[in-house]
């Protein structure tokens, strides 16, 4: 019998692509059973997935990191660019073994320096990249002319665009503006304010609803196509 053709009969059912499918098949079920009633299958489902994505991310950030950055620079330096051990490593892989010290009551207070030095380079790295890309790229966009050209001629579209996006911006500003009182004016804007943020607010959820809605559309056509087409292959 020839190893490289494809299985036949029982052995095809018993193929590793076949039950694969089959526990990916039933996986699904189990996770929208919840829509019928909170029940021990979806339980179970649930469970099992937290389970093997915290043993993936385990084992991934073992050979991601641990390896790269920990043991081949310390104990295999001719997996390493400069081929040298590089001493250096040592000092964050006690930082980070110092995080397992808060599972011993009596040492956790090692722990808070690796915290503390974990949090003053994630706010050194992140402070500047969020005013860089968040920040400065909204200033710029609320400093768009109010009458722009194009080819030579007005475009009004695009006037009404920054103009709205100026008053939007303005009004929502004057909403979480505290140190008057809203009234008047100030709290006529600011309920201008409440409006476009109650429509951002709505386009993010509808986002996020959608997103939803690709990943339930994936499943059904999962159930739908790729499982039958599995179980019963054409010649099976």
């Amino acid at each position: 019998m020839d190893p490289a053709a494809p299985a036949t009969g029982i052995m095809y059912y018993l193929s590793a692509p076949v039950i694969g499918t089959g526990v990916a098949a039933l996986l699904t079920l189990a996770i929208y059973s919840f829509l019928y009633a909170d029940n021990p299958v979806y339980k179970f489902a649930e469970h099992l997935f937290v389970g093997v994505s915290a043993a993936y991310g385990v084992a991934i950030t073992y050979h991601m990191a641990v390896i790269p950055l920990i043991i081949d620079p310390l104990f295999r330096p001719e997996n390493t660019p400069s081929g040298k051990p590089h001493y250096l490593v040592i000092i964050p892989t006690l930082l980070g073994l110092m995080m397992f010290s808060r599972f011993f009551r009596r040492y956790d207070w090692m722990s808070r320096w690796p915290i503390a030095f974990t949090m003053g380079i994630g706010a050194g790295l992140s402070i500047p990249a969020t005013v860089e890309t968040n920040i400065l790229p909204h200033l710029y966009s609320t400093m768009q002319p109010l009458a722009p050209m194009t080819d030579g001629k007005l475009n009004v579209l695009a006037g009404l665009d920054n103009l709205l996006l100026l008053v939007g911006v303005v009004c929502v500003l004057i909403y979480f503006y505290f140190s008057l009182e809203h009234k008047g004016v100030v709290g006529r804007l600011s309920r201008v304010g409440i409006w476009f943020l109650m429509i951002a607010f709505g386009a993010g959820f509808g986002n996020t609803v959608m997103a939803r809605i690709s990943l339930l559309i994936g499943r059904v056509q999962f159930l739908r196509f790729d499982v039958p087409k599995v179980f019963f292959p054409p010649g099976h």
